[in-house]
């Protein structure tokens, strides 16, 4: 499906086809750098903010209301953009505690 970081173009068809826009946010997200992972948490670099990911859970309102946890497929896509960026190597990672890069935003 991809090689080590990098997404073949069927790859991204099947992960738009499962997850819609979702989807397509995840890998833009991927595509851009925007998934940084610090010593206590996995952060993805929203438009308007910086979203948690942690244990297959994020912070983000569309996780909170809109999806069914038990739903394997139901993800937002800040969680599926930390798969993807895990699953290819694309993560940045950060020596230090995100609460200590919090501190300075």
């Amino acid at each position: 499906m991809e090689r080590e970081g990098e997404l073949t173009p069927g790859a991204v068809e099947t992960i738009v086809d499962l997850h819609d826009g979702r989807g397509a946010r995840a890998v833009e997200a991927v595509s851009e750098g925007r998934i940084k992972r610090y010593r206590d948490f996995t952060v993805v670099v929203g438009h308007e903010d910086e979203y948690v990911v942690e244990d297959g859970g994020c912070t983000c309102k569309d996780s909170e209301y809109n999806l069914d946890p038990e739903e394997p497929l139901e993800r937002c896509w800040h969680v599926l953009a930390v798969a993807i960026a895990e699953r290819i190597g694309e993560v940045d990672r950060h020596e230090m505690w995100y609460s200590e890069v919090r501190d300075f935003l």
